[in-house]
C-alpha cells in the first residue's frame, strides 16, 4: 500500500538531494512501513550545509521514500500566496495514495485532511502538540494566530477515524476525537540497564557539603519559550545565599540572550553551554549532572526529560503539557515562576534525590522502544483492517446495486 505523510516539517535537504532530519528520521518513518510499502512525504523543506548536518541532523536513507517539496505555509505570507499551489500538490499525491498519515499540529496537515475527506481517502492522525501553547508562548505575531490554529485543530481531530496521540491525558483533554485513539509517546528508550540506577545511587550516595550541584536541561538556547532563563534567575538568588549550582544547558541555537542573562544575575562562570550534543554523547551528559529540569512553557510530551528519568536523574518540570504525566507532583512548577524554582531546588536533599532517582528509572521503563512499537502498530493494523473492512463493504454493496438492476 502507498502511504502519504503529510506535515509542515521542515526537512533539511543538502546539495546532493539528501534528505536530513532531528526527530523526523529514519527510526520514525520506519514504523510506517509496518503497514505500507512505500511512503511519499509532502513537506516543507530547508537547504543545509555540511556543518549544520554535522552537529544536528540525521540523514534518511531509506528505501521507496521519497519527498515532495512544497512552499512553507506556516506564515501569513504562505498562506495568502501559496496554499492554492499546495493544495493542487497535495491533491495530486492523495489521488496517488491508498491513506494518509497526517502529523498535527501542522497546516498542510489541515489541509490534507479537508482533500481526503472530500476525496473519501482514508487517513489517520498523529497529534504531537498544541498549537496554542506554541503560539502564544512564541511572540506577539504568534498570538494572533494562536487562537485560528487551535480551533482548525480541534476541527482537524475531532472526527478522525483514528487518532494517536503522544500524551496519556493533556492533549486528549484538549483536542477530542469521536474516533478510535490511543495514548502512545514517540519516544521510545531502549531496554533500561539496571547498572545506570545503581551508579546513580552511588554517585548520590558519595556528594559531599560544598560540591557543586549541577543542574541540566536538553533544549534549543535560542527558543524563550523553553524557559532556561528562569533556571538562570533562580540559581543566581540560590548562590547568592551559599548554595553552589551549576547549570549545564545542552542545546543548539543563539546564546547570546541566555548568556547575557546569566551575566547580568552573575552566574556566567556557574552556566555552561555544551551547544549541540551528537545523541550518543547526551547520555554521558546526563549521566554528569545531578539534577534535570524541564522548565518550558509549551511541551507535548518531552524527549529530553524521559532520556534524563531513563538515566535515574531526579527531575523537576514546569505545569505544562504531558510534563505532569511524568513527574512527582511535588516537583512540578508553574511555568516561568522561578520562586517556584528557587524553592523546589533549595528543598532538594539526598534523601529525595534517592527516591526520584529510583521513580524516575521506573517510570522510564514504561517508555521501552519494544512496549511502545507493539502498542502503535496494533494500533496502525486495526486503521488497515477498517480500510479492508470499509473497501470490501463497498465493493459487495456496488455488486449487490449492479445485481439488482439486471
Amino acid at each position: 500500500m502507498k502511504a502519504l505523510f503529510c506535515y509542515d516539517g521542515p526537512l533539511r535537504k543538502d546539495k546532493d538531494g539528501n534528505y536530513y532530519g532531528i526527530a523526523l528520521n529514519n527510526d520514525m518513518f520506519s514504523r510506517y512501513f509496518q503497514i505500507a510499502d512505500s511512503i511519499t512525504a509532502v513537506i516543507s523543506t530547508q537547504n543545509i550545509n555540511e556543518e549544520e548536518i554535522a552537529n544536528k541532523y540525521s540523514k534518511i536513507n531509506l528505501n521507496n521514500f521519497q519527498v515532495i517539496s512544497t512552499p512553507k505555509l506556516s506564515s501569513l505570507n504562505g498562506i495568502l500566496f501559496n496554499r492554492a499551489l499546495v493544495k493542487n500538490v497535495i491533491s495530486e499525491e492523495i489521488n496517488k495514495s491508498d491513506f494518509l498519515i497526517v502529523r498535527l499540529p501542522s497546516i498542510i496537515g489541515n489541509l490534507s485532511i479537508e482533500i481526503a475527506e472530500s476525496l473519501n481517502k482514508p487517513y489517520f492522525v498523529e497529534i504531537v502538540g498544541c498549537p496554542w501553547d506554541a503560539y502564544w508562548n512564541h511572540s506577539y505575531k504568534g498570538k494572533l494566530i494562536a487562537l485560528p490554529s487551535y480551533w482548525a485543530m480541534k476541527k482537524s481531530v475531532k472526527n478522525a477515524p483514528y487518532a494517536l496521540y503522544v500524551t496519556n491525558q493533556f492533549l486528549q483533554k484538549r483536542y477530542t476525537c469521536k474516533g478510535r485513539t490511543i495514548g502512545c509517546s514517540d519516544v521510545s528508550l531502549r531496554p533500561l540497564n539496571e547498572s545506570v540506577l545503581e551508579k546513580r545511587l552511588h554517585k548520590i550516595k558519595n556528594m559531599k557539603n560544598g560540591d557543586p550541584i549541577i543542574i541540566g536541561t536538553t533544549a534549543a538556547v535560542n527558543v524563550k519559550y523553553k524557559g532556561q532563563e528562569y533556571v538562570i534567575k533562580a540559581i543566581s538568588k540560590l548562590n547568592k545565599e551559599g548554595y553552589n549550582f551549576n547549570y549545564y544547558l545542552a542545546g543548539g541555537g543563539d546564546k547570546s540572550y541566555l548568556q547575557s542573562l546569566a551575566e547580568k544575575y552573575g552566574v556566567i562562570d556557574k552556566v555552561i553551554f555544551l551547544g549541540t550534543l551528537p545523541h550518543e554523547k547526551v547520555f554521558e551528559y546526563l549521566d554528569e549532572i545531578d539534577i534535570y529540569i524541564q522548565p518550558s512553557k509549551v511541551e507535548g510530551l518531552p524527549r529530553a526529560l524521559v532520556e534524563a528519568m531513563s538515566r535515574g536523574c531526579p527531575s523537576l518540570g514546569s505545569l505544562t503539557g504531558g510534563i505532569p504525566e511524568l513527574l512527582n507532583k511535588k516537583l512540578i512548577f508553574d511555568k516561568g515562576s522561578v520562586n517556584e524554582i528557587y524553592n523546589l531546588l533549595k528543598m532538594i536533599d539526598k534523601k529525595i534525590m534517592f527516591e526520584e532517582a529510583n521513580r524516575s528509572f521506573e517510570k522510564a521503563k514504561e517508555y521501552n522502544k519494544e512496549l511502545l512499537e507493539k502498542k502503535r502498530v496494533t494500533f496502525y493494523h486495526e486503521f488497515i483492517k477498517s480500510i479492508n473492512n470499509y473497501q470490501t463493504c463497498t465493493e459487495k454493496n456496488d455488486f449487490l446495486k449492479v445485481e439488482g438492476n439486471k
